[in-house]
């Protein structure tokens, strides 16, 4: 049974950082493209960041580029996603996605599997 399960999600303010985590099971992990996504309140599911399996390359929104770093653990079949200098336009529901392949899509209908999610709450 596959299995993407995010925490980490919070209510912080501007400014602050936080460190989501995905944690995956019942799929290959190692094979697999990895990547985080948001929606905003009333706004369509966005592409936020992804990570190859193949040579862990990173894909960024121009919106976060900079400011976020989506990292993996193989071995742990972990991802995470460090958010820095949060700004109240980054409060969403942030989902973690699993895509065979190595790839650097950001088409959400291109990801195989999908988490629950967490709330991201940013104050200003």
């Amino acid at each position: 049974q596959v299995q993407l399960v995010e925490s980490g999600g919070g209510l912080v303010q501007a400014g602050d950082s936080l460190r989501l985590s995905c944690a995956a099971s019942g799929f290959n992990f190692s094979r697999y493209t990895m990547g985080w996504f948001r929606q905003a309140p009333g706004k369509e599911r966005n592409f936020v960041a992804s990570i190859r399996w193949r040579n862990n390359m990173r894909y960024y929104a121009n919106s976060v580029e900079g400011r976020f770093t989506i990292s993996r653990d193989n071995a742990n079949n972990l991802v995470y996603l460090q958010m820095n200098s949060l700004k109240p336009e980054d409060t969403a529901i942030y989902y973690c996605a699993a895509r065979l392949g190595s790839s650097g899509t950001r088409r959400e209908d291109q990801f195989d599997y999908w988490g629950q999610g967490t709330q991201v709450t940013v104050s200003s």
